[in-house]
């Protein structure tokens, strides 16, 4: 059986009504702008203009290759569930993968036509009208189906009525879609602004005033959200907790991992007389929360401005960097231990202390500085941070950040930043004593 009604000839009043109601059909779908709305206009858009019993618009799941319709009005236009349909099963299906107008004026005669769906509902299915719903790029986005024309079987009218019908609605689909996509994106990329703006607020803005220091630490994540934190704590007894830390991966995760992660050290490290103990329980409090293959690396000082020295462990967070007034030097500082969260049962000791010397400078870096790479994959390196450093050791803190920057932008040559970047500074006053 042909697939396709042999022409009838329409008449020139005919076809202007047609267009005529063709055109208020389409300045109606451009008019409305929910998606349910829009295939709910569509189906009696096409009842009407074909006088026929039932409509269903199909839309095309390309991550199922399925048809899929939550709109289908019964014979009193009411919408009926939510069907399924896999593109490779059917005349919605046939006409999905090969975009031509199936017209069936006879359903039980045509050997594709599955009657399960009238046993189930009760309805009876006549003839089936089907043509593909086409958006501005000429792709399938979806199916129309039209069932039992009241005067007879779909005639040639029909067909060039539905198909121009099909033409409009597609073209509506796709835009409705899109402007959804947009409103979605909009919504993530607001909840992301909070986020970040939550985020960003944890950061000290204000830095401490340590007596004989210039201490300064700066962020800037690689997205809206970022996995890397700094934190300049004052405690009670005059001591003042420096943390670094870096999670693993980018995005709003990761950021969590980093308000946890900030919020242990201060309860735990802030209060405790053994930092040993107390990284190796946020440690172990990270091991119960991170799914595996997540941990943070962290950098956990205390520095005493009375003594001039900073006590510290780093757990997986390097180098660490002294710069050495005295000498020129730049000495690197080894980790003492895994990351935070890495895998239980591991602890943490063997504390160590630096003295910093008037004019010493302790210089804490994320990744993110060391592995900023130009074009050719070169990366910005250990050595050229060292290079900095010596070049503005003169510098206040804050410019020294400034300065640091500034060269792997520089040395990017336009690469993009991939990983988010921190930096803490602890310059002592070249006049202490």
């Amino acid at each position: 059986m042909n697939d396709s009604r042999s022409a009838q000839a329409t008449s020139p009043t005919e076809r202007i009504a047609d267009l005529e109601r063709l055109l208020a059909v389409a300045r109606r779908l451009g008019a409305t702008v929910a998606l349910d709305d829009l295939l709910a206009s569509i189906a009696a858009a096409a009842t009407d203009l074909l006088d026929c019993e039932r409509a269903t618009v199909f839309l095309r799941d390309a991550a199922t290759d399925e048809l899929f319709s939550r709109i289908a009005t019964g014979i009193a236009g009411s919408p009926i569930a939510e069907i399924r349909i896999p593109t490779a099963r059917g005349i919605a299906g046939k006409v999905s993968r090969t975009g031509r107008t199936v017209n069936i004026p006879d359903a039980y005669a045509d050997p594709r036509f599955n009657p399960d769906v009238d046993r189930a509902s009760g309805f009876h299915t006549r003839s089936i009208l089907a043509v593909r719903l086409a958006d501005h790029d000429d792709a399938t986005v979806g199916v129309l189906q039209l069932l039992n024309k009241r005067s007879g079987p779909f005639d040639a009218r029909d067909e060039e009525i539905a198909t121009f019908l099909g033409s409009q609605a597609g073209v509506a689909i796709q835009r409705q879609t899109l402007l959804g996509h947009y409103a979605e994106k909009q919504r993530i990329e607001r909840d992301l602004n909070i986020a970040r703006d939550i985020q960003q607020g944890l950061l000290r803005r204000e830095m401490p005033a340590i007596e004989g220091f210039d201490i300064a630490g700066w962020n800037r994540p690689a997205n809206e959200t970022g996995g890397d934190f700094f934190d300049l704590h004052p405690l009670g007894d005059g001591r003042l907790l420096v943390a670094v830390a870096d999670a693993t991966g980018h995005g709003i995760g990761p950021a969590l991992v980093m308000v946890e992660a900030r919020a242990m050290l201060r309860a735990l490290v802030g209060r405790s007389t053994d930092l040993a103990r107390a990284v190796t329980d946020v440690h172990d409090l990270m091991c119960l929360d991170l799914p595996e293959g997540r941990f943070v690396t962290a950098f956990c000082g205390l520095l005493d401005a009375a003594s001039a020295e900073i006590l510290f462990l780093s757990a997986g967070q390097g180098p660490i960097l002294v710069f050495e007034a005295a000498t020129g030097a730049v000495r690197d500082v080894p980790a003492q231990g895994l990351p935070l969260g890495f895998m239980p049962g591991i602890g943490y000791e063997g504390a160590t202390t630096v003295f910093l010397a008037p004019g010493d400078i302790l210089v804490l870096l994320t990744d993110g500085f060391y592995e900023w790479a130009r074009a050719d994959g070169e990366q910005f390196g250990l050595e050229r941070v060292c290079d900095v450093v010596r070049s503005c050791r003169d510098r206040g803190a804050n410019e020294i950040i400034e300065r640091l920057h500034e060269a792997v932008v520089a040395f990017g040559a336009g690469t993009p930043q991939d990983d988010d970047l921190t930096a803490v500074i602890v310059k002592r006053d070249p006049r202490s004593r």
